[in-house]
């Protein structure tokens, strides 16, 4: 999809001369830098391996999200320096009324560039601007897998795809929109605050999904997500923006996952939306894609240490990414459930489901799908100056299980 002329930043990346011949051999390659592909590499870190990194656009330059998760996840992972602003409670518009759901644990919205900066600070590979055309044929000898980039071809024994739902190391499946399952996001990044966390469930705007807007300081990141990616989103997302009194600015979106796919194939590893890592209903992805991201790291340095082959760590991968199959497809069964509830009984039915009991119960229950304590607790001392953020944190935060999107970087005028 192309954008409106003068509506998109600029990207970072390397051109023309500084587009040196790239080859030879690693023992990791990972493609693709953002939350998935740099969480393994910093579970890697330490380890010895020689990693590379490969990405189109230099690291925190591609932001295509809302950029918002749990914040106990941002204190586990010693991220808290990237964090902007935090929410104890979600308010819910919809054409008969409004509910504000207080939440048994804080969310927080972060900046895209400081958090990838973070997580590369403590990763010891190497990076290079490189895109990646996918995999070169035959392969090398040896269990080494040769992918090709613009820059050239490169080969290691453990190769990761982080690139996004295009899945561009696998063989080809036919998986393009409209006609896969996925949804389609677009958001704007107008001036502005607020105090409030909130999502918009309104045939208005979408027919299924939802707009949103999420503050970060002085900013507001205000979005249309469809379910039906036939839907086109710009419209509606100008619409909502301005019916909050702002005008829209630097259009980024995303398709979205909802349906998880192969965790590994052809003896390439996928994380993060190539695998399908991306929560149904919510379009949640960050949080999965560190939470895939972290538990394959651990796999590969296994290989790397030589305390399992790289087939061990395939099936047990692929064994943990499958055991998640029926949370997302509950997740899923509900995402296509809302829109065939009535508008006129919509409003009443989120009012009664925002008894504190059935919240706590929902909202915990929904964060158990990728829980913080997976994270471990390697890196939360770095933040731990800091466990009240900008606005205070929820006692239970602490221990918030205890009470139970390639781009359509935006589209077509």
């Amino acid at each position: 999809m192309m954008a409106e002329s003068g509506s998109m930043p600029v990207r970072a990346t390397k051109r023309g001369d500084e587009r040196t011949p790239l080859g030879g051999e690693r023992d990791v390659l990972i493609c693709g830098a953002s939350f998935a592909g740099l969480a393994v590499a910093r579970e890697l870190a330490g380890s010895g391996a020689d990693i590379l990194i490969l990405d189109r656009y230099e690291i925190g330059e591609r932001q295509t999200s809302a950029c918002g998760i749990p914040t106990e996840w941002l204190r586990r992972l010693g991220l808290m320096e990237a964090e902007r602003q935090r929410f104890d409670s979600l308010l819910i518009h919809t054409p008969h009324g409004d509910t504000r759901y207080r939440l048994p644990w804080t969310f927080s919205t972060f900046d895209y560039r400081e958090l990838c900066q973070l997580l590369w600070r403590d990763c010891d590979a190497t990076f290079e601007t490189a895109k990646v055309n996918g995999r070169a044929a035959p392969s090398n000898g040896g269990g080494k897998i040769s992918v090709e980039t613009d820059r050239g071809v490169i080969s290691a024994p453990l190769v990761v795809d982080a690139l996004g739902w295009r899945r561009v190391l696998a063989s080809g499946d036919g998986y393009q929109p409209p006609v896969a399952p996925l949804s389609r996001g677009l958001e704007v990044h107008p001036g502005g605050e607020s105090e409030d966390l909130a999502i918009w469930i309104d045939r208005k705007y979408v027919p299924a999904g939802y707009g949103w807007s999420f503050p970060a300081d002085d900013e507001l990141r205000i979005g249309i997500g469809s379910f039906d990616p036939r839907f086109h989103v710009k419209d509606t997302t100008v619409e909502l923006t301005r019916d909050l009194g702002k005008e829209p600015n630097e259009y980024q979106g995303n398709w979205i996952p909802h349906k998880l796919r192969r965790a590994t194939e052809g003896g390439v590893f996928f994380v993060g939306d190539s695998a399908g890592h991306c929560l149904p209903l919510s379009a949640e992805g960050i949080r999965t894609a560190l939470y895939f991201g972290i538990a394959l790291g651990q796999e590969l340095r296994g290989v790397y240490e030589g305390r399992q082959s790289r087939g061990e760590a395939e099936a047990g991968y692929a064994s943990f990414h499958d055991s998640h199959e029926w949370k997302f497809k509950w997740m899923l069964r509900v995402q296509k459930l809302i829109p065939r509830v009535p508008p006129r009984a919509l409003g009443p039915a989120i009012k009664l489901m925002g008894a504190k009991r059935f919240v706590d119960w929902s909202f915990n229950h929904y964060l158990a799908i990728a829980p913080p304590e997976h994270a471990g607790s390697r890196w939360a001392d770095r933040s731990a100056d800091d466990q009240d953020g900008p606005d205070q944190q929820q006692d239970d935060a602490e221990d918030p299980l205890g009470r139970e999107r390639d781009l359509v970087e935006a589209e077509q005028a």
